[in-house]
């Protein structure tokens, strides 16, 4: 039986002086990684695997409350009700007051 054929191409790189390791052109553009973007590594094996990590805002999510309230405009649009977005602009500032940001 003949030896397994690798499922991806391997690329092999240098550590740098740092430890910096530079992620070949084709892979990074693939992965849409841009200079300045986090990754995260984990042991695996006797090897390391390499994978994007995105970091998400607090600020940019919703809440219980406001994922509510767009459940429930979806679920109006799906039986064919008009909502306006300033009705679920009203439905949003109804539920709390807007959210402020701290200054350090």
């Amino acid at each position: 039986m003949p030896g397994k054929t690798p499922t991806i191409e391997e690329r092999v790189g240098r550590i740098g002086q740092r430890r910096q390791v530079v992620i070949p052109r084709d892979l990074a553009e693939t992965l849409n990684l841009q200079q300045g973007d986090l990754v995260a590594f984990r042991r695996q094996g006797r090897g390391v695997l390499i994978q994007p990590k995105r970091l998400v805002d607090p600020d940019d999510t919703l809440t219980r409350e406001e994922a509510a309230v767009v459940a429930w405009a979806r679920q109006e649009m799906r039986q064919g009700k008009y909502v306006s977005l300033a009705r679920i602009e009203h439905e949003l500032a109804r539920q709390h007051p807007p959210r402020r940001r701290g200054t350090a």
